[in-house]
């Protein structure tokens, strides 16, 4: 590799990061170049890798303006080997204070596309390298419109009383079935939105619904229709039962606000909220696996 040149960026070479063919258009992801218009994106936290003055890797770390801690990885696209990605990432993590947290954008059902597996097999392979590990997977899901199932009738749906109605129900429920944005919330914000959703999304309760059973709660979701994408912030059940109509209401909820798309994030391995999200009409946009230092507590 000695005709390797590994470096940052300097300030106007954003032409050089995109001079590289994007290996998977086919993923909703901002331009660099608008991030770094809007500040996200800094050359200093962007890294290639150049061989006979063609980039053949390259590395952007993202931090959102007035975000706190460190940034985390956001774009890594690699056309040499592994060891070629493995030696950008070391050269960056000694720039940036060691290694964090990165999160591997894939298309959906990237595991059965062949077409894909070549394009990632070698950045995820020199994540591996660099000394980073998987910690989990997490999906992206949109609904565009799908016809809603009807209601039972069993359930009725009413915004919470104030604040304090969300934060006890939150309290009660160990793991919400659909957290959005969770990732953006803990980077940004310090905020876990799984304890603590009102910190990162406010305290008005208008866009938040009760589901009841004669009375008795047995769910609880956030939605926001103001953010990047009108969104299903939280969803939380007493009762798993109440799983089916009480994603219907949160789409409703956003739908009779004007939105024409929501956005859904589950955790991979919850099969059957997965299952639940797309009889509701929702599909896979996309995956993001997260890669943490090998040091990292989980």
């Amino acid at each position: 590799m000695t005709d390797l040149v590994i470096r940052p960026l300097v300030a106007g070479e954003e032409n050089l990061f995109d001079s590289m063919p994007d290996p998977l258009p086919q993923l909703r992801q901002i331009a660099y170049a608008d991030g770094v218009a809007g500040g996200g994106y800094r050359p200093e936290n962007t890294w290639v890798a150049l061989r006979a003055g063609r980039v053949v890797g390259r590395a952007a770390w993202l931090l959102p303006p007035g975000a706190g801690g460190a940034p985390w990885l956001d774009r890594f696209d690699l056309d040499a080997e592994p060891e070629v990605g493995a030696e950008l990432l070391r050269a960056a993590h000694d720039a940036l204070g060691g290694p964090g947290l990165y999160y591997a954008a894939l298309p959906a059902h990237w595991r059965r596309r062949a077409e894909v597996l070549a394009v990632v097999r070698a950045p995820m392979a020199a994540a591996r390298l660099a000394g980073l590990v998987e910690r989990g997977e997490r999906l992206r899901c949109s609904w565009t419109g799908t016809p809603l199932p009807a209601s039972s009738g069993r359930y009725d749906f009413r915004p919470p009383a104030d604040a304090a109605e969300i934060n006890a129900l939150v309290a009660r429920i160990a793991v919400p079935d659909v957290l959005t944005g969770v990732e953006i919330a803990r980077a940004v914000g310090g905020v876990d939105l799984a304890t603590d959703p009102l910190a990162w999304l406010g305290d008005s309760t208008e866009e938040w619904r009760v589901a009841r059973q004669a009375g008795t709660p047995v769910g609880l979701v956030g939605t926001a229709g103001d953010a990047c994408y009108p969104l299903l912030a939280y969803l939380g059940l007493l009762d798993e039962a109440a799983r089916p109509e009480l994603l219907v209401e949160a789409v409703r909820v956003l739908a009779a606000g004007g939105a024409r798309e929501v956005i859904a994030d589950v955790d991979a391995h919850q099969v059957a909220v997965l299952a639940e999200l797309e009889r509701t009409g929702f599909r896979q946009l996309r995956s993001r696996v997260v890669f943490a230092p090998s040091n990292a507590p989980e």
